[in-house]
């Protein structure tokens, strides 16, 4: 009786070590997200008439020269929950925090979308689903 207790508890601690494992994955998968060069778009006008789209990775400073300030933020910001992600592992107190930063990622992902849909690619898109599913982990894991 005292052993199906005991493996009733480690089955519990190994899935909630399961879930912290899993945000340290999503948290490296936007990061390679981040660093596809068709992550964010800059639009440039090479006449009165015409238009040049040329895409970036989340990590190149070209678009953050060109004011769009949001890929380079969200890439910084990943880099940080990737980190606290890791430092989860052993310690649970990081997790609210962690929680309020990916949030935090989450909304300034979508700013590009403040200059119309020509300047939000899918791996874009897919980099919002990933830091969502990561809040979502985080929040999980605080109960």
């Amino acid at each position: 009786m005292m052993t199906e207790h005991v493996d009733k508890f480690g089955l519990v601690k190994e899935m909630y070590n399961m879930k912290k494992i899993c945000l340290v994955v999503f948290s490296a998968l936007t990061i390679v997200l981040e660093l596809l060069p068709c992550g964010t778009v800059c639009i440039f006008a090479t006449s009165p008439t015409e238009r040049v789209k040329e895409t970036f990775s989340y990590f190149s400073l070209t678009p953050f020269g060109y004011a769009n300030f949001a890929p380079l933020i969200t890439a910084t910001l990943t880099v940080a929950i990737f980190l606290l992600s890791l430092f989860s592992l052993k310690k649970n107190g990081i997790l609210k925090a962690l929680f309020n930063l990916s949030i935090i990622t989450v909304v300034i992902s979508l700013l590009p979308l403040m200059y119309g849909l020509n300047y939000y690619t899918l791996v874009g898109a897919f980099i919002t689903v990933t830091l969502v599913i990561e809040s979502i982990l985080a929040k999980i894991q605080q109960k």
